[in-house]
């Protein structure tokens, strides 16, 4: 399921690299998460509000416009027949067409024929519990630290993070990303740079909760592993207070 959600997401990214105005961060491709709803989403894809989202609750595709909602249950349905779907939706309501292509590359590919399958429920339903514990922990932590940035979901990534600038010199990137080379499973993450440069934490206070690396990555990190929402906020702020020093 996790590879699964991956590749769905690459709908929604493909979206705004379509239908929103270009960022030079790419920040027109990344998403928001909605608690309420469960579901990834993007940018609006017009002036009168039409968003894409994908949900992991009902492990469905759906397009909202201001007077009407079109759902695409994906269990089932092939890459071919999802990008037929969209593109429909795109020339009715966008009057434009929808393309799939990307500036970037994923882990995996995907063919016309692929088809998607609910193939773990109880596997969905703990993506669906990480995706809302990160976007939980982030909302607080930047309220408590009286920080300011939108919480986004980067589609090459795949990760749940925020980025601010603690001063002119130092700013930091933080948030919940997917297994990697890191760590073998979902984990939340800080790190700081000073300009381009990665803040070494080697004069840091040990950490509570996660510890700091210094080697392939260089900041904070906690496995996501059996955590509750106030040990990521504890995380988080004590690592920002370290490296507000």
């Amino acid at each position: 399921m996790d590879k699964q959600m991956h590749l769905a997401a690459q709908y929604l990214a493909a979206a705004g690299i379509n239908f929103v105005p270009k960022k030079e961060d790419d920040s027109h491709t990344n998403l928001g998460f909605s608690i309420l709803k469960r579901s990834l989403e993007t940018h609006p894809l017009s002036e009168k509000g039409d968003t894409l989202s994908l949900s992991y609750a009902s492990f469905s595709l759906q397009w909202s416009s201001p007077n009407n909602t079109e759902s695409l249950a994906l269990d089932g349905v092939s890459h071919q027949a999802i990008l037929q779907w969209i593109n429909n939706l795109s020339e009715r309501f966008l009057s434009e067409a929808y393309s799939y292509g990307f500036h970037y590359e994923l882990p995996y590919e995907i063919t016309d024929d692929h088809v998607f399958e609910l193939s773990d429920s109880e596997r969905l339903a703990e993506l669906k519990q990480l995706r809302i514990l990160a976007q939980s922990a982030l909302k607080e932590t930047l309220a408590s630290t009286k920080l300011e940035s939108p919480i986004r979901v980067w589609p090459h990534h795949f990760d749940s993070g925020a980025f601010v600038r603690l001063n002119e010199q130092v700013s930091l990137g933080f948030g919940m990303a997917i297994p990697d080379s890191v760590c073998n499973e979902y984990y939340f993450y800080i790190s700081g740079y000073r300009g381009h440069d990665s803040i070494a934490p080697d004069s840091f206070l040990p950490l509570s909760k996660g510890e700091w690396k210094n080697d392939t990555f260089v900041g904070g990190v906690l496995a996501a592993e059996n955590v509750a929402l106030s040990d990521v906020v504890s995380f988080f702020e004590e690592a920002i207070a370290q490296y507000r020093k």
